[in-house]
C-alpha cells in the first residue's frame, strides 16, 4: 500500500522512511494511519515538519540504544512511539486520556480477529 506525500512534506528529513518509486509504503493499515495523523498534525500547524523528523530520528537512536535491530520491520511501531511523545509534549491530549486511549486500543486489538478492522466501543 502507498500513498502521495503532500507538497509541503519533505521526506527527504525522515530517516529509513519505507518507501517506492510512488512513495511511502506500509505493510498495515495502522501504519497508514499513523502517516496520515502526523501529516494532518503538521498541516494543522500543531508541530513542523523538522519537529516531526527530529522526535523521530530521537525514537529511531533510542531504538538503537537499546541494541534493537535497524532492519525497518519495526519503523512504523517506532513512528507511532515518536508521534504519542510529541502529541504528549505538545499537550494536545491529557496524559491520561491518551494512556486510557492507549489501553482501550490495546484491548481492542486483542479482542478483535485477524485480519477484521479494530474498532472500539462507543464512548
Amino acid at each position: 500500500m502507498t500513498t502521495s506525500i503532500p507538497r509541503n512534506v519533505d521526506p527527504g528529513v525522515l530517516p529509513a522512511l519505507p518507501r517506492d518509486e510512488a512513495g511511502p509504503v506500509f505493510k498495515a493499515p495502522w501504519e497508514a494511519q499513523a502517516f496520515a495523523m502526523t501529516v494532518s498534525l503538521n498541516a494543522r500547524g500543531v508541530f513542523t515538519w523538522h519537529e516531526w523528523a527530529d522526535a523521530l530520528a530521537a525514537e529511531l537512536a533510542a531504538a538503537a540504544t537499546r541494541g534493537e535491530p535497524d532492519d525497518g520491520s519495526h519503523y512504523y511501531e517506532h513512528w507511532l512511539a515518536a508521534l504519542e511523545k510529541l502529541v504528549a509534549r505538545k499537550k494536545l491530549i491529557p496524559g491520561h486520556e491518551l494512556e486510557r486511549r492507549v489501553d482501550e486500543w490495546d484491548a481492542a486489538a486483542r479482542a478483535t480477529p485477524h485480519g477484521k478492522p479494530i474498532e472500539l466501543p462507543r464512548r
